[in-house]
This record gives structure tokens, sequence and C-alpha cells, in this order.
């Protein structure tokens, strides 16, 4: 039996906003969208992407799943999506080499160090 990851599914009060905010944030296409659902992807044809899912009640606690990238800079990155609209977040993580930023719904990820702490 051969399993392959298709798509992270993300709850959202606005599925287009958030997906395009997304979309921009990772360079990533428009793969599919209707009023409940909006779903980008690196390439059309290419998976896995991040389907955001029109919910009734969007919860305001951390969420079950958190997703982490790793750029080539840490900074350089930091700053293009704050400039986006991120914003930085304390979830009691300390000094680390990592920084939690927020999305524009309030779903939390990290922005990770260089491979090799550079």
């Amino acid at each position: 039996m051969t399993l392959n990851w298709e798509q992270v599914v993300v709850h959202a009060a606005d599925p287009a906003t958030l997906g395009r905010w997304w979309a921009e944030a990772l360079g990533w296409v428009v793969a599919y969208t209707s009023d409940d659902e909006f779903e980008i992807r690196p390439e059309a044809d290419r998976t896995p992407g991040i389907d955001f899912v029109r919910a009734d009640e969007v919860t305001r606690h951390r969420g079950r799943l958190h997703l982490d990238f790793r750029p080539v800079d840490q900074a350089a990155e930091v700053a293009r999506l704050e400039a986006l609209g991120a914003r930085r977040v304390d979830i009691g993580q300390g000094e680390q080499p990592w920084v939690v930023l927020a999305d524009p719904d309030g779903n939390e990820f990290c922005v990770l160090a260089a491979r090799g702490g550079e």
C-alpha cells in the first residue's frame, strides 16, 4: 500500500483571504477555489498543498497543527512575512533559534534557523 501526502487542511473564517496570504508568503499558486474552500500548491500539479476550508467557528486557542519552515535566510524571511501581515507571538518558547509567527487568522507557525545554524 502506498500513502501519498495530498494536503494540509486549515480551518479559516475566510478561506480565500487566508489562502491568498499563504500563497503570497510561500510563492505558491492557487489550485482550486469555491465559496468555502481555497487550495494552494507549490505548482498547479504538485502536492502536497494547503487547503483552507471555511469553518463556522474558528477556535482561538493553540491549534493542534503547527507548520515549520526552514528558509535560507531566517531574518529576511521573518521580515518579509511580517511585511505581509504576520506577527510575532510568544507561546512560551523562550530564547530559541526559531521565530514563532502567526498568520492573519492567528495560526502559529515557525521560521527555523538555516540548516547548520547559519
